[in-house]
C-alpha cells in the first residue's frame, strides 16, 4: 500500500495566542484524529516540530551554507508531519479531511517514492 506524507504547514502565529487549556484541547484532538485513522487501518505516525528553531542548508560556492531557519517572515512554516498508508491520493485526502491541523494552516499531501536505498 502506498505511503503518504502529510506536511503540516502553519502560519507563524497560528497557535501563538492559545491558552494552555486550549493548547491541551488541540493536542487531544490531534491524538483522537490519529487514533481514528489507525482504527481504519492506515498506520499513521507523526511528530510536531519545535517552533522557531531549525537550520536551512543550501549549496554555496561549492560547499554547504547553513543559516538559521525556518524563516518566520514566510507565510507558512512546516510545523510537523504525519505519515500514513492509503490506497490513493483520494483516500489520503479523505483521511485528512477531519485533521485538526486545518484550523491552524494547510496540509500538503505527498506520496513517498520508495527507492532501492529506502
Amino acid at each position: 500500500m502506498p505511503e503518504y506524507m502529510l506536511l503540516l504547514r502553519e502560519k507563524p502565529d497560528a497557535s501563538e495566542n492559545l491558552s494552555p487549556d486550549e493548547m491541551q484541547r488541540a493536542i487531544e484532538r490531534y491524538t483522537r484524529w490519529q487514533a481514528s485513522v489507525a482504527e481504519r487501518g492506515h498506520s499513521p505516525s507523526g511528530k510536531k516540530l519545535r517552533d522557531g528553531t531549525g537550520r536551512v542548508m543550501k549549496s554555496g560556492a561549492g560547499k554547504p551554507v547553513v543559516t538559521d531557519g525556518p524563516y518566520t517572515e514566510s507565510h507558512e512554516v512546516i510545523a510537523g508531519f504525519f505519515a500514513l498508508t492509503a490506497d490513493s491520493y483520494e483516500q489520503a485526502v479523505e483521511l485528512s479531511r477531519d485533521c485538526p491541523h486545518l484550523e491552524f494552516g494547510t496540509i500538503e499531501i505527498r506520496e513517498v517514492e520508495h527507492t532501492s536505498a529506502s
